[in-house]
């Protein structure tokens, strides 16, 4: 979303905030070595050659002991649909894609390049509970939330980095509309006829879009065929503006 607006040259300034502290790391590498993390990608990549399966596991195990970003984009560009879980223990224990090697290493430069280029010097990073990163926001900021579904994402559960509370959760986008702050939540969804999650409460105000997100990743390796649609919603304050917005565009 941050790069879409970049492109756009919608903002220029960002904030992005992640509780996993990896991925933040990562991003950080991006933002300021990217030559550096690109050649360390592709030291990753050739040496899979021939050992493709025990070379992940190593980079993984590797992963789990030192936290190294540079090893972690390896991992994401190598897991299966770049989906990141966890164990019980905390540890990165998502499987190999044996389909494929990863993104190719002089196509991941290109993109780690441009990245850069588009967020550095206006781009702040924090790892920190999203509580705290929503306190900081006013009228003039627009915050998008990409958490995990409900009912993967309790407290307590083992398959992301940290869980979400449903009710904390709703509470905060309350806070939120009292502000008057402009937000965009990715929510729940379906793949199929398996719905993924409640819906968010209708007494929160919010304008729900459903967005075909394509062929469910998941449902091919599980050997069937369905489409996966994502809820999008939009908080009052931004709905009131997209409508000024559409009837001035004719959209």
């Amino acid at each position: 979303m941050s790069l879409a607006a970049a492109t756009r040259s919608r903002s220029s300034m960002f904030l992005l905030n992640d509780i996993n502290g990896p991925l933040i790391e990562l991003w950080r590498l991006i933002l300021e070595q990217p030559s550096e993390l690109a050649d360390s990608y592709e030291v990753l990549w050739d040496e899979q050659i021939g050992q493709e399966v025990s070379h992940y596991n190593r980079v993984r195990d590797a992963f789990n002991r030192y936290h190294d970003p540079h090893l972690f984009l390896f991992l994401l560009a190598r897991c299966v649909k770049s989906a990141v879980r966890y164990n019980t223990k905390g540890e990165f224990n998502q499987s190999p894609d044996n389909r494929r090697r990863g993104r190719m290493p002089h196509t991941m430069r290109k993109h780690i390049g441009e990245a850069s280029k588009l967020l550095s010097n206006h781009t702040v990073l924090m790892s920190k509970d999203y509580r705290s990163i929503l306190e900081l926001v006013d009228v003039a900021d627009i915050v998008y939330m990409d958490p995990p579904y409900q009912g993967v994402s309790r407290r307590g559960t083992s398959r992301y980095c940290a869980g979400l509370d449903f009710e904390d959760f709703v509470e905060s986008l309350e806070c939120l509309n009292k502000k008057g702050i402009k937000y965009i939540v990715s929510y729940d969804g379906r793949t199929g006829q398996k719905i993924h999650g409640a819906t968010l409460p209708d007494w929160l105000g919010l304008s729900r879009v459903s967005i075909d997100a394509g062929v469910s990743a998941q449902a091919t390796l599980n050997g069937y065929r369905a489409r996966t649609i994502e809820s999008l919603y939009l908080s009052p304050m931004l709905a009131k503006n997209a409508d000024v917005i559409r009837k001035r565009t004719l959209f």
